[in-house]
């Protein structure tokens, strides 16, 4: 009875678990990252605030990491009139649409009093290169922010 009941159990847990593909996705993201340049989808010059924290040119050339055995990562800014202090955040993989390859990425700041989440997408990745974008909307129109990142 008892190997019955272990049986169950574990296919239960083994049923709830993450997806073969996620855990690929997380096992590529494992590491050390440079954001190395930020694209908008309409021409311009705009003034734009990444994750409510510094300005976008603050993230060129920013360090992150990625530990997905617990789900955390940290990022630093490296440009001189940017905050130097290292940023803890929490971030999620989820798997939108396996055909297309869609998946969310949510980054939750660890130092975030109102709590908050920030859902982008995870466009590309591979073994030295990552794309997330966010669509935010300005005057109505959806606006594209594209962050290229490459594998240290």
């Amino acid at each position: 009875m008892k190997k019955i009941l272990f049986l169950l159990i574990s296919i239960t847990m083994l049923s709830c678990g993450v997806s073969k593909n996620i855990k690929t996705k997380e096992k590529v993201i494992k590491g050390n990252w440079t954001l190395n340049k930020i694209t908008y989808s309409k021409t311009g010059s705009y003034n734009v605030t990444l994750f409510k924290d510094q300005k976008a040119g603050c993230f060129v050339g920013s360090s992150w990491k990625f530990v997905p055995n617990n789900n955390s990562g940290t990022y630093v800014f490296k440009e001189a009139n940017c905050s130097a202090d290292e940023r803890e955040f929490i971030f999620v993989i989820q798997e939108v649409d396996e055909i297309s390859g869609y998946y969310d990425f949510l980054l939750k700041p660890k130092k975030n009093e109102s709590n908050i989440g920030f859902r982008v997408k995870l466009k590309n990745l591979s073994e030295d290169r990552m794309l997330w974008q966010q669509t935010i909307r300005v005057d109505g129109e959806p606006f594209i922010i594209n962050m290229n990142f490459i594998k240290q």
